[in-house]
């Protein structure tokens, strides 16, 4: 089954033209840099040439798996999300019951993530654990570090 990425209009141009920066600007200019290290003379000891394929092969990595997520992208409308619960585009503030300390976090889908800012994923781990509740609930989400529990205290939107 193929997971959608969910994402706004805006983040999936931007994601678009990140492709066709790294294919039309970055990725000639490394193949003239092949060019160029080849063009030195022995292939064998010729560090430059190595350096220039391998970052060449990153590069068309990140390629593809932006292509991935554009290929699997959910655009989303954030005018036909309700409003009373936590959803994609949503700014929840919560208690963290443990820490005793409140956060707030927005929900965002790919290419828009901040986590610095308050901004993660919708298909993160504590995304996916807010996502469908409501005011008042109490949620315990499992993460990679053990469990964290949340009361929601408010949940607006804005325009995204």
């Amino acid at each position: 089954m193929v997971e959608r990425v969910p994402m706004t209009q805006e983040a999936y141009n931007k994601r678009k033209a990140q492709i066709q920066e790294m294919e039309n600007v970055q990725m000639p200019a490394i193949a003239e840099a092949i060019a160029a290290a080849r063009a030195e003379g022995d292939l064998k000891e010729n560090a430059e040439y190595h350096a220039q394929r391998e970052k060449q092969g990153l590069l068309q990595a990140r390629i593809n798996e932006s292509k991935s997520r554009l290929s699997r992208a959910q655009i989303v409308d954030p005018s036909q999300i309700p409003k009373d619960e936590v959803a994609f585009g949503a700014t929840v503030k919560v208690m963290d019951l443990d820490l005793d300390d409140e956060e707030v976090i927005t929900l965002v889908g790919d290419g828009d993530e901040d986590y610095d800012a308050g901004k993660y994923l919708i298909t993160s781990p504590i995304g996916r654990g807010l996502l469908g509740k409501k005011k008042g609930d109490k949620v315990e989400i499992p993460v990679p570090k053990g469990t964290i529990n949340f009361e929601i205290l408010e949940i607006t939107y804005e325009d995204l």
